[in-house]
């Protein structure tokens, strides 16, 4: 099959995905598309938002349109490692002859839902660290590979914080994406009452599967950048950082740390995302602006300033947006 027609297949595809998701999930369109770039990406999710959003509903909708397994794991400050990753239980295999056996936890699906993983301990929440990087899980100096694709999807509560245990900054860098999940409108609050009190939800049917999820992220890779593009991440990301020449006002002002490399390589790969998501084997800035939010919101760490004066960390990537030119000044 020629590259045009893959992408053409690949835009149908995403779109039947939203559709059918949309026969569930009222409005959230910014929420969708930017869990299914990650999901092609390959990267992890990070969801803030109130509860009641149907943030789970969205998660296993996903799962079933895309007949992946699903799991959620409930965060609790008792919550063990072991609850999440699995253990070794001694098994009889028969009388006399008792066996370890390695029990799978949660951790083992396809789609893993992370509930309000802010109010686990730091132990726990480091639990997923390896299986989020590496794919594997280690139990007893035994590796285990996760199922592909793999793709955690976390949620925590912006507003209760009491009790809670922040995610350090190594743990929320390896997060492809931080979405906000806003309040529907009333409108779409009313969509929201009228499917949800009726007798059932509408049904959706399976699109892809997890094979082709794998054959699109390979087709994902493929989609090549131009310099210009390039150097325009490049660009914005060194400009998060306030001792950098390149730093803009807002970011010399009110960034404390800014963007790691991850930060540029999420740019990069969900502006390929974006562009075969549109029909199109070629990436444009506006590929890369239209994730640069997501891509960037928790890689900035805001300094005393900003917090004091309430500052959100929105304002400083809008200003990125308008004043980071796409030509680099030697080129024009």
């Amino acid at each position: 099959m020629q590259v045009e027609d893959r992408v053409i297949d690949f835009k149908k595809k995403i779109d039947l995905i939203s559709v059918e998701i949309g026969k569930v999930i009222v409005g959230q369109k910014e929420v969708v598309r930017d869990t299914l770039v990650a999901l092609v990406a390959g990267g992890h999710i990070l969801l803030e938002g109130v509860p009641g959003l149907g943030k789970t509903l969205l998660i296993r909708t996903l799962g079933e349109v895309l007949n992946l397994s699903f799991s959620r794991i409930q965060f609790t400050p008792d919550l063990m490692p072991a609850d999440i990753t699995g253990t070794n239980l001694v098994i009889e295999r028969e009388p006399g002859r008792r066996v370890f056996e390695f029990q799978k936890g949660p951790v083992f699906a396809n789609l893993v839902l992370a509930d309000e993983i802010n109010r686990a301990t730091p132990k726990t929440q480091s639990a997923l660290l390896e299986a989020m990087q590496e794919h594997t899980v280690t139990a007893a100096g035994t590796r285990y590979k996760l199922p592909q694709p793999f793709m955690v999807l976390a949620t925590q509560n912006p507003i209760e914080m009491e009790g809670t245990y922040p995610l350090p900054e190594a743990q929320v860098d390896r997060f492809f994406f931080k979405t906000t999940v806003e309040f529907p409108k009333m409108e779409e609050l009313n969509l929201i009452l009228d499917r949800t009190t009726g007798i059932e939800l509408p049904p959706v049917e399976i699109v892809i599967d997890g094979n082709d999820i794998l054959e699109l992220r390979k087709l994902a890779r493929e989609v090549l950048v131009a310099t210009p593009v390039r150097d325009y991440v490049s660009r914005i990301v060194i400009s998060t950082h306030p001792d950098s020449e390149n730093a803009i006002e807002s970011t010399r002002k009110y960034i404390r740390y800014g963007s790691s490399p991850r930060g540029a390589q999420a740019l990069v790969i969900a502006a390929k995302v974006n562009a075969i998501m549109d029909g199109r084997f070629n990436v444009g800035f506006d590929d890369v602006v239209k994730s640069l939010k997501s891509a960037l919101r928790h890689r900035l760490i805001l300094n005393f300033e900003a917090q004091a004066e309430g500052i959100p960390v929105e304002n400083i990537l809008d200003d990125l947006i308008k004043e980071v030119p796409h030509e680099s000044e030697k080129n024009s």
